[in-house]
């Protein structure tokens, strides 16, 4: 512990963000450059070193929070990345996109602002890259099996390169034609750029892992074949199956899923398209859902030069502070505001929406379009009609409202593994009662030889519980093939994050 009083005397410090008016006006992340090195030493320097961290607790990783904090607030930089690297993976996938539950559980955060958790991890893991102290660490030697990797999201790349570097022949399967799942094509590029995505794909190549994109299995091959090329499987595809939004009028040209529309925007930065075929330019948009994902289309509609956007979100407006309901170290249900959330409050111009573009307790009841033409067969969209949502579900009388949509998109979660493709069946896999596919202790599937990581198992999570996936899912199939294994397993498949 660098600095015993540094709880009290350093206040939480965020980095700069990057104006609004410059950063809608491109794609690179919101942060400003260089922002963090100047104050992160004495953030990390806040962490109190406490008996019980609690953060190992909120992060499913188990990441050494504390040790890297001490390390960072003394200025030594190399161990902290190892001691980073021991329990992530990625962490600078993590340290942009995780909402860091572990601050929440932070025990200064009881009575204080938390320790930056997240912001200490993204430097020390920029730092890491930018000092060459990234590197590949192929095997010793190779154990002469071989594993196949289904989906190359955080779940799968986690699990390959923890498989390939305990000796294993590991080839990962991706059904688009660049590798990195919804890192590559769901995350905008203003969140994360996929540079670092890249990089990392570099190093796990360099390492020995091998990666088939282009090929989705159970369509463009048999998944039974693939299994039996291979000495074990690792499924790892994702929660792509997307909520609908049954309601009059879904059929109007103009309503589209959240995403179908976000990876054309990515496909854009990847020189794919000169425009993407779903844009936002000069429209007035309605986002229905509050969530992540809703927030991702909210930034991206902003960059495209949307002329009015509102996002809806049927739950009340969360309270600024935990309720007793939600205690600490629980990840509360708090109000936040994103970047996207922050870009649309200055650049707002409906005025059917609060100050940053968001209104809640609202409910979508139908889709109201323009009759159909040549062009359009079943019409276009042109407004959408809500009611005020109560507590208890039902519509609040009086409180229906219209709101223009030239464009909606529907950002409302996810229920499970896709289900139109062959790749289950062609296994043998069953789903749970909640839609995900089964399995039992070791993440085994009924399939000899098959496990499952990630949201594919689990259902839709966290960027941090995918990687957790992986590396327990990595574990169990090295003991599967060895025997034994020493690969860590920092979670269980049942394991659940801390909810009142």
């Amino acid at each position: 512990m660098a600095d015993p009083k540094g709880f009290l005397t350093t206040p939480r410090r965020l980095p700069p963000r990057r104006p609004v008016d410059e950063r809608v006006r491109d794609w690179n992340e919101v942060p400003a450059p260089g922002g963090l090195l100047p104050i992160i030493s004495a953030q990390a320097g806040r962490c109190m070193d406490c008996g019980i961290p609690f953060c190992h607790e909120g992060c499913p990783l188990g990441n050494l929070i504390p040790e890297w904090n001490d390390l960072v607030s003394r200025d030594d930089w190399l161990r902290a990345s190892e001691r980073l690297h021991a329990t992530n993976n990625f962490p600078e996938f993590t340290g942009r996109l995780c909402p860091a539950p572990c601050e929440s559980a932070c025990v200064l955060a009881i009575n204080q602002p938390a320790v930056t958790i997240k912001n200490v991890e993204v430097a020390i893991a920029d730092r890491a890259w930018e000092s060459g102290q990234v590197t590949p660490k192929p095997p010793d030697r190779l154990s002469g099996r071989t594993v196949a990797v289904i989906g190359s999201g955080p779940a799968g790349l986690a699990a390959a390169q923890q498989l390939t570097r305990a000796g294993h022949t590991v080839a990962v399967y991706e059904r688009d034609d660049r590798a990195g799942g919804l890192l590559r094509y769901g995350i905008p590029e203003f969140k994360m750029e996929k540079r670092h995505l890249d990089r990392r794909l570099e190093q796990m190549r360099a390492e020995g892992t091998k990666f088939r994109t282009g090929v989705d299995v159970g369509t463009d091959m048999d998944a039974a074949e693939l299994r039996a090329r291979y000495d074990a499987v690792v499924i790892a595809v994702g929660a792509r199956a997307w909520r609908e939004l049954p309601v009059p009028g879904r059929e109007l040209a103009g309503i589209h899923q959240a995403m179908e529309y976000l990876p054309m925007a990515n496909r854009v930065l990847e020189g794919d398209y000169a425009r993407p075929p779903i844009t936002a330019e000069g429209k007035h948009v309605v986002i229905v859902g509050g969530g992540d994902t809703g927030a991702d289309c909210l930034g991206t509609v902003l960059r495209q030069g949307a002329v009015s956007v509102t996002q809806l979100d049927i739950h009340p407006r969360p309270g600024d502070e935990r309720t007793e309901g939600e205690p600490w170290p629980t990840y509360p249900k708090i109000y936040r505001m994103s970047a996207a959330h922050e870009e649309a409050r200055e650049l707002a111009a409906s005025p059917e929406a609060d100050v940053d573009a968001r209104v809640f307790a609202a409910t979508t009841v139908r889709f109201e379009g323009t009759p159909p033409d040549a062009g359009r067969p079943n019409g276009g969209v042109r407004a959408l009609r809500l009611v005020g949502a109560r507590a208890d579900g039902e519509s609040g009388p009086g409180t229906e409202r219209v709101l223009r949509a030239d464009l909606v998109l529907l950002a409302l979660g996810f229920r499970g593994p896709e289900r139109d493709g062959e790749l289950l069946d062609q296994l043998g896999l069953e789903l749970d009662e909640r839609g995900t596919v089964a399995r039992d202790a070791s993440f085994a599937t009924g399939a000899e030889g098959v496990f499952v990581a990630g949201d594919a198992g689990r259902g839709q999570s966290l960027i941090v519980w995918a990687i957790a996936e992986g590396r327990s899912a990595a574990a169990a199939v090295d003991r599967y093939l060895a025997g034994s294994t020493t690969l860590p397993a920092p979670i269980g498949p049942t394991d659940l994050p801390m909810t009142a």
